[in-house]
């Protein structure tokens, strides 16, 4: 093979990815979809269908291992248990509702293949949403986060048994094999852990070498394809090899500054995983087959959002906001594309099907950002029809003069909230809590307040919560889209009431204003006049101390 032939479809290629990236952005895209054009359009007029393949595998092998660097059971511990135990029913639900279906029409292996395959959403679309928009700590956004966490990984023990049923001889045989399977990654995984956690410490044990920043990268880049490399050999998944490396690496002494080091690297593996899936696209078999595609597209979407839908109700989501999320994630996304190259190659899939699949996957990926984008307001549309049947009361007038003017209306029981509740009651004023979270309620009953479940952006929420009896409002949820949503929906009822406001960001500043806020507690400023107030409180008090050090000739301890 020429080298410098090869460095050139590369670099066609990545620079191809660059400006249909560009391009996609500029169209509130994700780049994610201009990865995919660049390796549909480009792909094919550099590299062969076996240069084709080998890039595809390889891309899911590289994606694998960034993931598993940022692996962590501590962070999905934390996510609560819409994560751990709600995800894991959204994928066992949605493989086993998925395999019953197709096990009437194909073979249980592929059945359940097309299950987890279609169990998996987009982490990458949908975090980078809801991260430029602001809403990664809304409940949604938490709920969105939880789920996707197992998702990721789930993707282990899915590889693993569409790995299984590549096996196509008696059971014993398959025993056999995931006997082979498991002797294989044990032993890899011993490899790496010596290499990794008692060799490299070693020779890395200089202050000088340690703090050696292209050492790391060198490192991080010799594990991954390594590990690959040595998984294929062996006749395991390089993907599965791959991110066991990753996960040793993540865990590994060094692991910080890895993971400082390799950003570059990390988007360079993740544009060509998006980019050789993008090669497998035949655009004339899509074109032939809109209509399978769309109808299938929209299936799944109808599908996921149910299920996940469920799974938010079971877990105290009040409707609008597990409607949400089911649409955020009704979507299949790049690991889908890890299975799915994973059962082509293990046999389990014919090439329709596969193709099918991949042209399926890039539409509900191209429509992700929407869902992301439209989730919370289709959902309250929704839910907002029956009630415009309902009579309403009219709360536009001025409190009801029976009842003691000192209830104030919280809204969130976040850390924010709570401190705002703790200094209501020392002041001997009634706090009200509306909150989303049904963990409140528990809360709010050790402190013996009233604490009401919903989303207080909705009329009929506030009418429950008696909105017309208190004499202020405080908004101290973190999204700022719903707090605008929230200021607006207390504006209209009681044009008179008093609102404050937490602001999260200090872009957000003006619409929280422009929404009716009174007082707006912008947190980005205030950070920084109470960071400013402490450094100089700091030097003042300690300019005598470092004065004296000086004239002594010693090094005072400075803390802040």
């Amino acid at each position: 093979m020429d080298i410098w032939f090869f460095l050139m479809e590369m670099v066609m290629l990545l620079g191809g990815a660059f400006f249909l990236g560009a391009l996609a952005q500029y169209l509130r895209q994700s780049p994610i979809v201009g990865y995919l054009l660049a390796g549909t359009i480009v792909g094919p007029l550099l590299f062969n269908a076996s240069a084709v393949n080998q890039a595809a595998e390889l891309g899911v092998s590289l994606l694998l291992f960034s993931i598993g660097l940022e692996f962590s059971f501590n962070h999905l511990r934390k996510m609560g248990r819409i994560a751990f135990v709600g995800g894991t029913i959204q994928v066992i639900a949605t493989v086993a509702l998925v395999t019953l279906v197709m096990v009437t029409l194909v073979a249980f292996s592929q059945a359940i293949t097309m299950g987890a395959i279609v169990a998996l959403s987009s982490t990458a679309v949908v975090l980078r949403v809801l991260v430029d928009r602001a809403e990664i700590d809304s409940v949604r956004g938490r709920a969105c986060l939880g789920i996707l966490l197992l998702q990721d990984i789930a993707i282990v023990p899915l590889v693993l048994m569409v790995t299984l049923f590549t096996s196509t001889a008696p059971e014993i045989s398959i025993a056999m094999h995931m006997l082979k399977i498991t002797a294989s990654i044990v032993g890899l995984a011993a490899v790496l852990y010596l290499l990794l956690y008692r060799v490299v410490p070693t020779l890395l044990s200089g202050k000088a070498l340690f703090a050696n920043r292209e050492l790391s990268v060198l490192l991080a880049t010799t594990v991954g394809l390594g590990a690959a490399w040595a998984s294929h050999a062996i006749h395991i998944s390089p993907a599965l090899g791959a991110f066991v490396a990753g996960m040793l690496l993540g865990e590994s002494p060094f692991a910080t500054q890895i993971r400082a080091d390799i950003g570059a690297l990390r988007t360079i593996m993740v544009t060509l995983f998006f980019a050789s899936i993008g090669m497998l696209v035949k655009p004339h078999w899509f074109i032939t087959h809109m209509h399978w595609i769309i109808m299938v597209a929209v299936l799944i979407f109808i599908l996921k959002t149910v299920i996940i839908y469920g799974v938010g109700r079971i877990f105290g989501l009040d409707n609008r906001q597990a409607l949400a999320t089911g649409i955020t994630l009704g979507q299949i996304g790049e690991f889908s594309f890890v299975l799915a190259a994973t059962a082509r190659g293990g046999g389990i899939l014919d090439n329709d099907t596969f193709d099918l699949i991949v042209s399926v996957t890039i539409v509900l990926m191209f429509a992700a950002p929407y869902m992301a984008t439209f989730a919370v307001p289709l959902s309250n549309r929704l839910f907002s029809l029956p009630s415009r049947y309902i009579p309403k009361a009219d709360f536009h007038g001025q409190p009801n003069a029976m009842t003691p003017n000192n209830r104030v209306l919280v809204i969130g029981l976040g850390p924010s909230g709570l401190q705002v509740v703790h200094a209501l009651i020392k002041k001997q004023l009634e706090p009200v809590v509306i909150d989303v979270n049904p963990h409140s309620r528990r809360v709010a009953q050790q402190m013996d307040i009233k604490v009401h479940l919903g989303d207080a952006a909705n009329e009929e929420v506030l009418m429950h919560a008696d909105l017309q009896e208190v004499c202020m409002a405080v908004v101290t949820v973190p999204d700022p889209r719903t707090a605008v949503r929230i200021i607006r929906m207390l504006r209209s009822l009681r044009p008179q009431l008093s609102i404050a406001a937490r602001c999260r960001y200090n872009r957000h500043l003006a619409d929280l204003e422009k929404a009716g806020a009174d007082i707006v507690i912008d947190e980005e400023s205030t950070v920084g006049q109470m960071l400013t107030q402490r450094i100089i409180e700091h030097i003042q008090e300690s300019s005598g101390s470092i004065f004296a050090c000086r004239i002594a000739g010693q090094t005072p301890e400075v803390s802040i």
